[in-house]
């Protein structure tokens, strides 16, 4: 997908649904950079759970251009404020650095990452000290204390940097067993063939399954640093992982099914590919996890879903006695059930899956980790198992996103009114059954058949979203949907 023109004026300081990003250079600046560091280890040691003594803030970094080296500067704007930054030593996956506020008991985390937006793009995320990210009401503090103008002088000095990456993987082992999964792969004759995208989870299958590995039955492409990605956006859609889908494919038909997983820029979103090549987004993979962990392992909880998740997670739910819940998008939504009560597994279709036993924090390696045993444990090739999953309960057989950027944030704000004052009554040709805006504008045409239409949080883009029973009837809806939006 291309890329926006580059703005020539900064845009406000403002976080979004997970985080502060914008253009290198342009919106991120060290000069910006520093106060925002500053304002928000402030608001993490005010916020700080009665009790929690710490004043470490936790650094992280991803395998962008220049995160390392502003990983470093906003240390200096933590000494600032009278805080003590612990650096990691090298890029970790975003959930990386919520591990570490646990385990080290801090305040919370700062990560310079831009997640799964394109390479020109970067930013900011914080985390609580709970291990997941800040509520929006916390960030609105952080503006807050920008607008005040106080003044935090930058210190600079020695940062003690920790293995942050190996504390992680050595808890993701101490939680789920993996030595059965790489005997597993073995005795099936399967391969797992990784593509962290460049990004910074690159690596961590192979340390977490190294008997899978070394036996060649787990394998990693594009797992070199490109701060830019081959030229496309370090999010796991389809249309970026041709090489991955190819050597799946290739695999499959010498014999050997694999299955293909892969992680965006800072490790935090999953997605997979199926033994015949099929893209398998969160809408395919939430399911599996739900029947896996609470049909296999017969593990409690609540399902958290978002508004823009497939019917058939609901499906599956329900038919194994689980209760199910609707929220916006943005997983900050589903930590916060995490948080408030017990939950099975929650996801966004996006691919940020988060776990009642982990964190409350999406964390694509652990999630990797659970798919190989539900694969491993099954005996099934994962397309297999899903189209079994299907016909079961009876959910949609296709769904598809489409990005549309538009010209400017002006065209956003005129698409938004226009939607909010008279959302269209028919879709493709069929009915609208129900209007719901619980985020964005999602119009109901049937059982597992709707088409929702939601912007970005971060840039001028327009997130089309449909699922209905065929391929063909997908591409028809995106289709008219992308009609109405240019003609609006």
């Amino acid at each position: 997908m291309a890329s926006a023109p580059l703005p020539l004026e900064a845009s406000p300081i403002a976080f979004g649904t997970d985080g502060w990003r914008g253009i290198l250079g342009v919106d991120i600046t060290v000069e910006r950079l520093l106060p925002v560091a500053a304002a928000a280890a402030r608001e993490l040691e005010f916020s700080a759970p009665e009790g929690l003594r710490s004043r470490e803030v936790v650094i992280g970094y991803d395998r962008r251009f220049l995160a390392p080296e502003l990983a470093e500067a906003i240390c200096s704007a933590v000494r600032g404020a009278d805080l003590v930054p612990v650096l990691a030593d090298a890029p970790i996956p975003t959930p990386a650095a919520s591990w570490a506020v646990v385990e080290r008991g801090a305040l919370g985390a700062l990560v310079i990452t831009a997640s799964h937006n394109p390479p020109e793009w970067l930013g900011l995320k914080i985390k609580g000290p709970f291990g997941g990210s800040v509520e929006g009401d916390f960030t609105q503090r952080v503006e807050r204390r920008l607008e005040a103008g106080g003044i935090t002088v930058p210190i600079p000095g020695e940062t003690l940097r920790f293995d942050a990456l190996g504390a992680y993987l050595a808890g993701l082992r101490a939680k789920l067993d993996t030595s059965p999964l790489s005997a597993g792969l073995q005795r099936l004759g399967w391969q797992v063939i990784v593509d962290p995208m460049h990004g910074s989870a690159a690596g961590g299958l192979s340390r977490l399954l190294p008997e899978a590995a070394a036996s060649d039955h787990l394998r990693e492409i594009r797992a070199t640093r490109d701060p830019l990605f081959g030229g496309n956006p370090p999010e796991p859609l389809a249309p970026y992982l041709q090489e991955l889908i190819a050597e799946v494919r290739a695999s499959t038909l010498a014999g050997r099914p694999a299955v293909g997983i892969v992680f965006d820029g800072d490790g935090d979103r999953i997605a997979a590919v199926d033994e015949q090549g099929r893209f398998c987004s969160t809408q395919l993979l939430m399911p599996l996890f739900i029947d896996h962990l609470a049909g296999a392992r017969g593990l409690g909880g609540t399902v958290i879903k978002t508004v823009s998740g497939s019917d058939l997670m609901q499906l599956v739910a329900e038919g194994l006695g689980r209760p199910v819940l609707e929220k916006p998008v943005g997983f900050k939504y589903i930590a916060a059930e995490m948080l408030a009560g017990e939950v099975l597994v929650g996801g966004e279709e996006s691919g940020g899956v988060g776990f009642g036993s982990h964190l409350p924090e999406r964390d694509a390696l652990y999630a990797a980790l659970l798919l190989i045993e539900a694969l491993v444990e099954g005996g099934q090739p994962l397309g297999e198992r899903l189209d079994a999953l299907q016909a079961r309960c009876g959910g949609a057989a296709a769904y598809d996103r489409l990005d549309l950027r538009l010209r400017d944030m002006a065209t956003r704000r005129r698409l938004e009114e226009f939607l909010a004052a008279t959302p269209p009554a028919e879709v493709a040709g069929a009915p609208v059954q129900e209007v719901i805006t619980t985020d964005g504008v999602k119009l109901r045409l049937g059982p597992s058949h709707w088409l929702m239409l939601r912007f970005s949080g971060t840039e001028p883009l327009l997130r089309l979203y449909c699922e209905a029973p065929s391929g063909e009837r997908v591409g028809d809806v995106l289709h008219w949907a992308r009609q109405l939006a240019e003609s609006i």
